[in-house]
């Protein structure tokens, strides 16, 4: 019986409120905000791609309404790329430690910093 490998954590470079391109998949070409990060799944959510349907039965008790209700679903980390703030071009991160000693995240096509 072959042993299940241990899931690798990936490391997501990305963040809240960063601008992505969908790189693959139904919705490649679609940008949008990093709304939610999910470092343990790999994944994460961006605004206005990968609707999904949920169907949702009435709840009279927590004020739920029944009916199909239509949101965004996590999507992997690799089908989506960065987008440059200085050229608005799809970009790698890389990482720079500033005069300050800080690290920052910079634009691999431009060196332009990200992280304000």
């Amino acid at each position: 019986m072959a042993t299940r490998r241990a899931k690798e954590r990936i490391k997501i470079r990305l963040r809240k409120n960063d601008l992505v391109e969908v790189i693959s998949g139904r919705d490649s070409g679609k940008r949008g905000k990093v709304l939610v990060v999910l470092p343990e799944k790999g994944r994460v959510i961006v605004q206005g791609v990968n609707f999904m349907k949920r169907h949702t039965r009435p709840n009279p008790q927590k004020n739920v309404k029944g009916g199909i209700a239509e949101r965004e679903a996590p999507i992997h980390v690799s089908n989506v790329m960065i987008v440059s703030p200085d050229d608005d071009k799809l970009t790698r991160i890389g990482s720079k430690i500033l005069p300050d000693g800080r690290k920052a995240r910079t634009s691999r096509r431009s060196g332009e910093v990200l992280d304000k």
